[in-house]
Parts: structure tokens; sequence; C-alpha cells
């Protein structure tokens, strides 16, 4: 038993975070202190007022833990690493959790490539982003392959030179031929240095000199080409006219600003590049009442920082933050080079800020409508279900479905609902063990007792350790299980949770003659819903959304036994042969009519492979010619 008042004379004279649990263990705050014994210890004081949310979250709070730390540096870092892992309910949440591409060229390489990446990491490439667009990083990589004929293969050159024939962009003229040597490393690199410089936003010489080849084209009556020229220089000042300039110090800043109502938050990030304004950002904030700008700002800025792996020089801000010396070390530590916080009070950066926050409210005014539908959706849909339902409230959904071809590679789904919305990330897929044959509902009763069962023994090993990370996608077990099909689907599932002493509401999404959802089956009855609610239009998607990821695994594993069964029983053809086979020939049915020489002439062939690959075929078909006796 946890006596709160006992463990609060425990508390170190130490900085440190703590985390706040309620009665089913679930973290519902993460907060960072200088001082663990002063801090905690204000929640319980009947005279301390943090806000009638806090006081609400200091109701429930069934037991606390606390790590501590060197330095309220690393309590900082620590904090926002807890807080993005486990996204308590009490703390002022990001509900945008992107990252941003960057383009990448790598310079390691004899022969550099230019890359989409959604990663910066330490190595000898060079990065230019992130920007907030990934389409137009798309287009412009496709634009410099296209103008500077740079390959776009991943063979490691020159180690791989001429191994493999050319790909097709080498016979279309848009690559030349790096793979074969055709080029030397010295002429590549006379090409990415001009892909460098523009990027860095270099990009008059660039379009110089495709004028000059659309006016020889043009002289030359040579008038595709010319147009194609003409094609190009209009893509470059269309990436050109993108970057907007803001001031002439080209260094790199955010321009950070919010607007915010009595619920709803939107902060506004302006992405400033080399002095360049490349694009913006916005993002929804879940606040609580009586949250101030200052307070929501630095949540804000504690995790969108702690998940990017770019931080500027400069970040620049509406008003201060609280902490703010020590997210400025924070900061300067993950750049590697000195962070400044500022709030410009006059000037240009003045008003950019100015800017930053009017494109907030405006954001927030024009979309707080569609926030109230897409909150219909997801929410609304799930209370509707669950008045349908007569249950207390349903939060998270697992739903299963089964798929097999006459008893083929059968599998099962498992797929989660979390608020209305897919979380993809707890989706699982089953392979089945123990039945053989067409038999859903057996398989259905080995898919629920493997992943409940995993998810018993999971919480009692943690149970037995005293760990409290975040449940995973076993561990956490659902308000209501959604079942494809009627009363027999419904009554498995029923015997699972009875054999292993659950107890969780289970229903079945009932279909009709059209194989249309028409209801739902609970406790014995089969309840018809509004079509046009919004709580039957996700019941669809729910069911919609298990059999696709069902069949679309069982697809998967189809296609695998069918590559299996026809190459890989061949004796001397492993996975690379099979792989050279299939890319020269394209099909079995190729490969089946090919001659021993034209099956030499593939990539890792030998003569005594290709006879087994020509005897083997020939063998299957005086099989299926041979007379049943």
């Amino acid at each position: 038993m946890f006596d709160i008042q006992e463990e609060l004379k425990k508390l170190p004279d130490r900085p440190g975070v703590y985390l706040m649990h309620d009665k089913n263990d679930t973290i519902i705050y993460v907060g960072k202190a200088v001082n663990l014994k002063n801090r905690v210890r204000q929640y319980f004081r009947a005279s301390h007022n943090e806000g009638m949310r806090k006081d609400q979250m200091v109701k429930l709070i069934d037991r606390f833990e606390y790590i501590i730390t060197d330095s309220e540096l690393e309590a900082l870092v620590l904090e926002c690493n807890l807080i993005k892992e486990h996204r308590p309910k009490y703390n002022i949440l990001l509900k945008d959790d992107k990252t941003y591409p960057y383009i990448k060229v790598t310079l390691g390489e004899t022969y550099p490539r230019v890359l989409f990446s959604r990663q910066m990491k330490k190595d000898k490439s060079q990065y230019f982003g992130p920007y907030t667009s990934a389409t137009a990083v798309k287009d412009t990589i496709e634009l410099l392959q296209k103008l500077y004929q740079l390959r776009t293969c991943n063979r490691n050159l020159p180690r791989d030179t001429g191994k493999e024939r050319p790909c097709l962009n080498y016979h279309i003229h848009q690559c030349e031929g790096a793979c074969q040597g055709y080029i030397s490393p010295q002429d590549y690199q006379e090409k990415i240095k001009k892909a460098l410089d523009f990027l860095s936003g270099n990009y008059k010489p660039m379009i110089e000199e495709l004028q000059q080849n659309m006016q020889a084209a043009s002289a030359n009556m040579e008038f595709e080409k010319a147009m194609e020229y003409r094609d190009l220089i209009n893509s470059v000042r269309q990436i050109s006219e993108k970057q907007k300039v803001t001031n002439s110090d080209g260094e790199d800043k955010d321009v950070i600003a919010l607007a915010k109502d009595d619920r709803d938050a939107v902060v506004q990030v302006f992405f400033v590049r080399d002095g360049r304004l490349i694009g913006r950002e916005h993002f929804y904030v879940t606040i609580n009442v009586g949250d101030t700008t200052q307070q929501i700002l630095t949540s804000f800025i504690k995790q969108f920082y702690a998940g990017t792996p770019f931080i500027p020089k400069e970040v620049m801000l509406q008003t201060k933050i609280e902490e703010e010396d020590v997210i400025a070390q924070w900061l300067s530590s993950k750049r590697g080079q000195k962070v400044y916080i500022r709030v410009p009070q006059k000037g240009l950066k003045e008003k950019l800020v100015d800017l930053a926050q009017k494109n907030a409210r405006l954001v927030l005014n024009q979309d707080k409508e569609r926030l109230k539908r897409e909150e219909g959706r997801t929410i609304g849909a799930m209370k509707e279900i669950a008045k349908i339902l007569d249950l207390p409230g349903i939060s998270r959904v697992e739903a299963f479905d089964i798929s097999n071809t006459n008893g083929f590679e059968t599998v099962g789904s498992m797929i989660v609902y979390e608020k209305g919305k897919p979380c993809r990330s707890d989706y699982r897929k089953f392979k089945l063990r123990t039945v053989t044959g067409p038999d859903d509902y057996a398989s259905m009763h080995e898919v629920l007792t493997r992943r409940f069962t995993h998810g018993l023994e999971e919480k009692k090993e943690r149970s037995e350790k005293h760990l409290d990370q975040a449940y995973g996608s076993f561990t956490k077990f659902p308000d209501l299980i959604m079942m494809d099909g009627g009363r027999g689907q419904v009554n498995i599932a029923l015997q699972v949770l009875d054999e292993l002493h659950l107890s969780i509401p289970v229903c079945g999404m009932v279909k009709d003659d059209f194989h249309r959802t028409r209801g739902l089956y609970f406790n014995n009855v089969e309840l018809p819903i509004d079509r046009d609610s919004e709580g039957f239009k996700l019941i669809t998607r729910i069911q919609d959304e298990a059999h696709r990821f069902a069949i679309t695994y069982h697809r998967s594993l189809r296609s695998k036994e069918q590559v299996h069964s026809v190459l890989d029983d061949i004796p001397g053809i492993g996975p690379t042969r099979r792989k050279a086979l299939m890319r020269y020939f394209q099909s079995i049915d190729a490969i089946r009519s090919a001659t021993i020489d034209q099956l030499c002439e593939a990539d890792s062939m030998n003569e005594k492979a290709a006879q087994a690959v020509y005897a083997y075929f020939q063998e299957k078909a005086a099989q299926k010619a041979k007379p049943e006796e």
C-alpha cells in the first residue's frame, strides 16, 4: 500500500522528474523540479492552488514516483522524453508529432546522390532543410537529378562498377552511367557542386545556363529540346519563388507565436533558413483552463525541439517563457553551438513575430468548425457507440478479423482505434499455428487467446519487476472488443475471455445480405443504428479497416508462398539467383519457357544453375502432361 504522506517525507532535496499515477497505474502527469521535496509536496497542501484542472488531477493521484538527476538541465531533457513517451492526460500536450523532410547529399560517396531524408544524422553527408513540404522536396530532388543527370541507384560505386547493366535512366539520358564508369568521379563532382550551389539558394547561374541551352537548341531547329529547357527554367523559377527573403543576415531562425481561446490553442512556427523564410507550420495544442501564453509556449518549445533533429541559432517568441535560461542551455547542447531565445521589440523581427501570431489567430478562427466536425467523427462517434451499448465510456477499441483462401495460410488481424482514430502502431498480425482448414471460429479462438494471454503475461512480468513504463499494444486492454460478425464470433470472444478470467465488453458488427454494416450484436440482442450517424460511420470504418489489414497480410503471405514454391525448391537457386531471374525475365512463365543459354544470360547464373532450372520446369511439364492412371 502506497502511503502518500509517508512517501512525501522521503523526497530528496535534489533536482529531478516526478510522475503521478492514478489507481489504474496510468501516468497522468509528468513534471520537473529544481527541488523534488519542495515541488511535489506543494500538490498535497490544502492551501496550495494549482488551478482547477490540476486540483482535479491531485484527487486522482494514487501514487507517485521520481527520478533524480544531477542538474535542472538533465531534468528538463528527461521531462521532455517522458512526456513524449507517455503523453499524460494532465500535461499540456502537442497534438501533432511531425518530422520534417531534408535534402541529403551523400558527399561521403565517390559518386554522391541527392536523397529525401526524414532524419539528419552525423555522417559525411550534407543536409539542407528542414522543409515543411515533402512534395516540394521531392520536386526539387527530381529537378536536380534531371538537370545534372545524377544517379538514383543505391549501388556501391566504384566497387560495383560494371557488375550490372545500366538502368533505364541511362538509356533515356537522365544519368551519365556512373555505374558503368562512363563518367569520371572528377566530372561527376562538378555536377554535384552545381547542385549544392542550387540548394544553397544560388539559382541565377542555373537559369542563365538553361536559357543559353534553350536558345542554342532553338537556333538549331531542335524545338522539342528547346521546350524541355523552357520547362526546366519554369521549374527552377517556381522553386526559387517559394523562398521569400526576410532579412540579409543569412542565419537560421524559428519564429514562434500562438493564439488561444478558452479551450484551444494554435502555435504558428515560421522556419527561416539561411535568411530565407522557407515555410511555416501550425500545431494544435490541448490546453487547460487558466493556462497562460507563457506556460503554453514553454511546454510547446520543450516538446517540439525534443522531437526535431535541427535546432536553429535563434528562436524568436512573442513573449518570454518560463525556465528560459535552462531551455536555452538545453537547445545549445543539442545544436552544439550557442542558441539565443529572444523576444524582439521593434523592427523587422518584431513584425515577423506579429505576423506569425496573426496567422495563428487566423488558423484558430478558421479551423474551429473543422475541429468540431473532426471531434464529432472521432470522440463524438465513440460516445454514440457507448450510448448505444449502454457502456460508461469507450476510449480504446480493438477489432479482429480472419482471412484465408480455403484454409490456405489462415491469418488474423487486430486493429486498434483510440478516441475514434486508428492507432496503427498497435496493429498486430497473427499467422495461425494450431488451425488447419477453413475454420473461422477455431482461428478466432486462437488469435484472441494469443492476444490476451500475451498481454496478461507481460503485465505479470512488469509487475514482478516493478516496471512502470507505458503500456504496449498487448498490455493495454481495450474498453470494447468488436468482432467482424454476429452471434458466433461474439460467443467465441466471450468464451476466450471467460477462459482467461477477463471481463471486457464484446459486440459483433453485423452485415446484411449485401455485405454492408447493419447493426451491432450485443448481449444477445441486435441493436439497430442510425445509418446517418457518426457512430455508424465509425463502425463501418473499423470493420473495413480490420478486413483490409487481414486481407493485405494474407495476400503478402500467399504471394511469398507462390514465389517460393516455384523457384526456391530448385537446387542451387537461392534468393540472389531467384531475384536475378525475376529481374531479367520479369515473369515465371518467361523463365519456364527459356532455354539453358537464355537462362545463363541472367546475372549470377552459371550453366549448372541454368540446367537445374531448365530440368525442373521440364520435369514439371512432363508430370502435367502424363495421363492419370
